[in-house]
């Protein structure tokens, strides 16, 4: 049995796995879902405080409450830039890592980094005038019908102060590990195709496309858990 700790995107939270943990716990692996401060559940908690450095702490905190060991370590979107963070404190408390059309990024860099200048200026001009990143519709990330509607309804603000937070981690330590990038190309998140094209040209990835949108979890659940169990089982 791996622990598979799963770690959701910007305006998501825990809640977004719903449909995939039950596939995880029947293919004989433990799930661990974490909510970051601020969101889902958590949204009462949200200030002007809240930085990436907070949610890394916030998987960090859960990992070694729930005792995990060998771990494999998942993140969606913005998470990418959090289980990153979480992977290089915990050390061999991590076995694998899982970026679900995640952010992917190098020491130093922030989530903001690799947006282009029109997604930077529209997220800060955003966080100016509300004090943090509103959701956007979940049409976004290629949802529809009831699935985005379930969406929309669960979705908080963002924290503002995560999006300009740089992130240090050693490098040589986190390409070590085997790592898995989930592509979803059906259809694609433009803020997500730096990442897609970094997975290409650094060594050392499993690549697995999906034909599906931004939330697999919501709209492929089956799909991606066959992509994670496949993870768990090495």
């Amino acid at each position: 049995m791996t622990d598979v700790v799963l770690v959701h995107g910007a305006w998501h939270g825990a809640w977004c796995w719903r449909r995939v943990l039950p596939l995880l716990v029947a293919g004989g692996h433990r799930p661990v879902t974490v909510t970051l401060s601020g969101l889902g559940e958590r949204a009462h908690q949200l200030t002007g405080d809240i930085t990436l450095g907070t949610h890394v702490e916030d998987v960090v905190t859960a990992v070694r409450a729930e005792e995990c060991r060998g771990a494999v370590l998942v993140g969606h979107s913005y998470a990418g830039m959090v289980v990153t963070g979480a992977a290089d404190r915990l050390g061999d408390e991590v076995a694998a890592l899982v970026y679900v059309d995640g952010v992917v990024p190098v020491p130093g860099e922030a989530w903001s980094t690799r947006n282009s200048p029109q997604v930077q200026a529209a997220r800060r001009g955003a966080i100016a005038a509300h004090g943090h990143l509103p959701p956007p519709p979940a049409s976004a990330f290629g949802l529809s019908g009831d699935d985005a509607a379930w969406v929309d309804r669960r979705q908080t603000p963002q924290p503002a102060g995560v999006y300009d937070d740089r992130l240090h981690f050693d490098a040589a330590r986190w390409a070590a590990r085997p790592r898995t990038f989930v592509d979803c190309t059906t259809p694609p998140l433009a803020t997500i195709d730096p990442s897609r094209e970094r997975v290409r040209e650094q060594p050392g990835w499993n690549v697995v496309e999906l034909a599906t949108g931004h939330d697999p979890m919501v709209s492929a659940p089956a799909e991606l858990a066959q992509a994670l169990l496949a993870v768990a089982a090495r």
